[in-house]
């Protein structure tokens, strides 16, 4: 049992997130609040007047083209689920340290961190769990099988192209955990070109070196692309734990060590068919507080994770593209306490998938597609059972009718070896009033499978738990104009039944018995102004993440969030830039208030040529003492130099 207890702090973001905390009066507010008219007339008024302001948006983000919002190719704006991109000059812009800081202010998405860089972090997603959004890399899921979160603060951000963020539930598309959303992250890899080099370094507070450098380009007149990219990340970290609320643990400082290395490689055959395969690994090595034990305690863990992956894909006839993928991945958890193994999880998964395009007539596509997965949890726990595999089958139509009125419908059967199926469904419809103005809806039906822990673990598992189900609904209405931007306001509603949870009565066993209703508006836009050039961006959520069986508020959701960026240019060569990150007032697992925060953080790149450039950025501009986690701490201010290095 406390080796149970230990893995449970250890993921308390995994464990914690349907845990409900006393009531308050902002925890009773009604959904009501969220829709009344006078919330919904000033949405509208945003949209019109920020159509009005005859902005000028020549940023290539708006005009990018997605994949994740229905396993085709399409253009950001034609999308039914919304759907974000993070490109890589706004990565490079935004200076992110690690992928939690760089996720933080996204639409949608709430970061929860057990400490500062390396330290445990996981997400929600418009209200969901932490274990019910799913995170892909390079189209492979990386969730863990014994927790089913992501250990996203060990991706660097360094090594990655882009990131498309769909929000809404979307089981359909990608099955079990992706009821919150899905963040896909697609690693840099050769275009076209020559072979060209970068490289960066970089130093800041707590001691904080990082250090990137990559090569990526073709031969053979295009047909070969390949691409290399290793990093190298430390930093000496703060204390994760105040002792003030938990007097155990070590006050000492919590580090975090990475190195990691993507690589790509692919060939062209003939003109149509191509095949490639790719590596993706991240080593860390992190110190972590416990709450348990003694404050002189060593608490260190190593963690891998890891992707390797072959495909081949092109067009079988004029109409009909297929892609076939096989991977093997690998997630890897260490614990150590004073220099001693204290539990260790491997997850290991092996993925076969196959996906198909059909377009039988103009703007009319079918997608189909079929997947094998296995999985493996090899621990020095003994679990009750320690294999299942996942046979995966979905079918799907995508469409645009007399150029006004857009349709998109997924079904999906999902059959597990350990607890039987699931079947899920998306639909979406969009109706153009104009060439700007798009009227949007859609529905859809999605599950969250038992993880490993929640069906085998000992003395907690429960082998008879059935999937959690959700349905979802979403109504939108989006402005888009080249000369303005993209702004969208979204009303979604989801609502969970069959959520599991320990029970409170011994022998505390994981059951089927909470109800949930997560439901709100959400606002973004995205543009650059036209007489001043710079590029804006914002976004703002109102939910009300309830547990309806204890009329209170779900652990750790802000009932209401935000962001706003801008970035300008001065003189071509210098660019400066602000970000304001608000949360509302929270509640932890056991009922303690979290209070509401704003973080300003601040960047400025001066281009030295055209291949050297320095870059800098204050985080935490005010000092702002809060928390995410009851008793954990977060960074205080601090502030970053790079110098960076591509060759044109």
């Amino acid at each position: 049992m406390r080796s149970h207890v230990r893995a449970m702090a250890l993921h308390a973001p995994a464990f914690a997130s349907r845990f409900i905390p006393p009531a308050s009066p902002l925890a009773h507010m009604r959904a009501a609040s969220i829709f009344s008219p006078h919330r919904v007339a000033l949405a509208a008024a945003f949209l019109a007047v920020s159509a009005a302001a005859q902005a000028q948006s020549t940023d290539a983000t708006l005009n990018t083209t997605v994949v994740t919002a229905s396993r085709t190719e399409q253009k950001l704006a034609d999308t039914l689920a919304s759907t974000s991109v993070i490109t890589r000059a706004q990565i490079e812009a935004s200076q992110a340290q690690d992928l939690p800081s760089l996720l933080r202010g996204q639409a949608g998405v709430e970061i929860v961190q057990n400490g500062g860089f390396g330290t445990s972090a996981s997400l929600f997603m418009r209200g969901a769990a932490s274990n019910s959004s799913l995170v892909l890399i390079d189209g492979v899921p990386v969730n863990s099988a014994t927790t089913g979160t992501t250990n996203i603060a060990q991706i660097p951000v360094s090594q990655i192209d882009h990131i498309e963020i769909v929000r809404g539930n979307v089981s359909a598309l990608y099955g079990s955990q992706a009821v919150g959303g899905v963040i896909q992250i697609f690693t840099r890899k050769g275009d076209g070109g020559p072979p060209k080099a970068h490289a960066e370094v970089g130093y800041g507070t707590n001691n904080t070196t990082q250090a990137n450098a990559g090569i990526a380009g073709s031969f053979d007149d295009g047909k070969t692309r390949f691409s290399l990219d290793v990093s190298r990340f430390h930093t000496n970290g703060i204390s994760a734990q105040d002792p003030r609320f938990a007097p155990k643990a070590n006050p000492n400082r919590n580090g975090d060590d990475n190195t990691s290395v993507t690589a790509t490689l692919s060939r062209k055959l003939g003109d149509t068919w191509e095949v490639g395969a790719r590596l993706f690994q991240s080593d860390g090595s992190s110190s972590y507080d416990s709450a348990f034990g003694k404050p002189t305690d060593l608490n260190d863990v190593d963690a891998r994770v890891r992707q390797v992956s072959a495909y081949a894909k092109g067009n079988v006839t004029d109409k009909w593209s297929t892609r076939f993928t096989v991977t093997q991945g690998d997630d890897y958890s260490y614990n150590y306490l004073n220099g001693k193994g204290n539990g260790n999880f491997h997850t290991s998964s092996n993925q076969i998938d196959w996906a198909n395009e059909y377009v039988f007539l103009p703007d009319q596509k079918l997608i189909a597609g079929y997947s094998r997965l296995e999985q493996t949890v090899d621990s020095n726990t003994t679990y009750d059972r320690n294999n299942r595999h996942l046979d995966s089958f979905y079918v799907g139509y995508e469409g645009v009718i007399a150029q006004k009125h857009e349709v998109q419908a997924t079904v999906r059967r999902d059959m597990y070896s350990d607890f039987g199926g699931a079947n899920s469904y998306w639909v979406g419809y969009g109706y153009r009033l104009t060439d700007q103005w798009k009227l949007m809806a859609n529905a859809s039906d999605g599950f969250r499978a038992p993880t490993f822990n929640e069906l085998f673990y000992p003395g907690f598992g429960n082998p008879n738990l059935q999937p959690e189900r959700s349905i979802s609904k979403e109504v939108a209405v989006q402005f888009f104009d080249e000369r303005f931007g993209l702004a969208k306001l979204a009303l979604f509603r989801t609502n969970y039944t069959n959520l599991i949870q320990s029970l409170n009565v011994f022998p505390y066993t994981a059951a089927n018995v909470a109800k949930a209703r997560v439901e709100g508006l959400e606002l973004t836009y995205q543009g650059k102004i036209q007489w001043t050039g710079t590029d804006v961006r914002a976004s703002f959520t109102r939910q009300n993440p309830t547990d309806l069986d204890a009329d209170k508020v779900l652990a750790r959701r802000a009932k209401q969030y935000g962001s706003f960026g801008v970035t300008q240019t001065l003189f071509s060569k210098f660019s400066v830039g602000g970000d304001v990150f608000y949360s509302g007032e929270r509640y932890d697992t056991g009922g303690q208030h979290l209070g509401a925060y704003t973080l300003v953080n601040l960047q400025a790149r001066y281009n030295i040529d055209k291949s050297w450039y320095v870059s800098a950025h204050l985080d935490n501009v005010f000092n702002k003492n809060y928390q995410t986690v009851y008793g954990y701490n977060t960074l205080g201010r601090a502030i970053y130099v790079s110098l960076g290095w591509k060759q044109f």
